[in-house]
This record gives C-alpha cells, structure tokens and sequence, in this order.
C-alpha cells in the first residue's frame, strides 16, 4: 500500500512515516499543500493521511482537488478540532474519514488499512495460492500449516505477487506499490527483497523469475 503523509509538524510526521513503515506500508512524507500536490500529481497512492492546517495550500483545498479530479486515492483528514460540526465539515469537503488529534497510533493504521482497501480492487479475505496462504488484514501468511516469518516488506511483496497470481509483476511496480521515494530505484532492493522471501517460502519454489519481466507465483 503507497501512502502520502501530509503533516506540517515535523515530529509527528516523522514519527506517523515510520510507524506505517513497520506495519508494512510504502510511504512518502510532506509537510505543506504545495508538496502535497505536486507528489500527487506524479505518483497514485492508494491513502493520503491529510492534516487540515497547513501552510501554503491548506488541507481543505488539496481534499477539494482531489475530489475534483474524482482520484481514486482515498483521504483520511487530521486534525486538532475535534467538534462534531469539524467532523461534519471535513466529510462534507470528500474526506473518506476523519481523525482527531490527539489519536491513538493503532486506531490510525486500521482506518488506514480500511481505507487501503477501498482504494483498490477488492481481494478476497485471504489470499492462497497452494499451499500458501496470506491474511492481509491481520499480516501473517503460513506455509503447509507452517507460520511463514516475514518482514514488512517480504509480507508487502508477498501480498502483491499473491493477489496478482498467475501474473508478471514488474520491478518498477512493485518499488512503487511496497517503496516509497526515498528508495533508489536502481539499488538490488527487489531482487535481495524476493531471494529472502524465496528462501523463507522453501520448497517446492513458488516466485518464478521472468526475465527483462519482473516477477510471477504460481503453482510449482
């Protein structure tokens, strides 16, 4: 899941990122409307956690624009009102959903999550493909009944190459949906990222290499 963290406080947008970063989420981080739109306009996120008060271009603009342009990205407002009638103005501007602040840090990576979901063509509630098999919204994945012991990124690829099964999906895809922008694309990232998780899986091998392609799962 890409996500695009809109936050003009410099620690709480730092520490919202890394938070999203362990759960698995691929995120870039802004700390004006002007930024905002400008990384909207060349990337597809599936989520923008959107803080109302913003320097430059204010939070309710960017919302707006989205809504204008019909983005498929979904936005969840922040924001340190916390009034039913804030609430009310900031779904009525195209929010998906609304999060007062102060808010608790796992509250925000379900509403996150939920909103994912929405952003994307539907999945089924678990993922399989023989014997292997992923829950997305609880974040484990078992092999032949074995607990698989993956890191954020080995679940994230894992996720991808899953609800795509049977299909290549490319290096550049899967740096945009599991990476975020402070990742060189031309580092061995993917590559050492897939070799790992080929490793975990064990046999028989299920990630097929497709060359000048990108990657495949299937059955062996």
């Amino acid at each position: 899941m890409r996500v695009l963290v809109v936050e003009d406080h410099e620690v709480l947008a730092r520490t919202i990122g890394t938070g999203l970063r362990r759960e698995g989420m691929a995120v870039d981080v802004v700390q004006d409307g002007d930024d905002a739109l400008e990384h909207l306009a060349v990337t597809r996120y599936d989520v923008v956690v959107l803080d109302r008060d913003l320097p430059g271009v204010h939070g309710d603009d960017v919302c707006r624009r989205l809504v204008a342009q019909r983005s498929p990205t979904r936005m969840l407002m922040l924001t340190a009102a916390s009034t039913v009638r804030d609430r009310v103005d900031g779904l009525s501007l195209g929010a998906d959903d609304y999060l007062p602040k102060p808010f608790d840090f796992a509250e925000l990576v379900a509403r996150v999550r939920a909103l994912g979901r929405r952003a994307t063509a539907p999945l089924p509630p678990t993922l399989q493909v023989g014997d292997v098999t992923l829950d997305p919204s609880s974040r484990v994945a078992f092999r032949a009944g074995r607990r698989l012991r993956l890191s954020p990124k080995e679940l994230a690829v894992l996720e991808c190459l899953l609800g795509r099964a049977g299909v290549v999906v490319s290096t550049e895809e899967l740096l945009d949906r599991v990476w975020d922008e402070a990742t060189n694309p031309f580092t061995n990232t993917v590559k050492t990222t897939i070799g790992r998780l080929r490793a975990k899986l064990g046999e028989p091998p299920l990630i097929e290499t497709v060359r000048e392609g990108g990657y495949r799962i299937g059955l062996p």
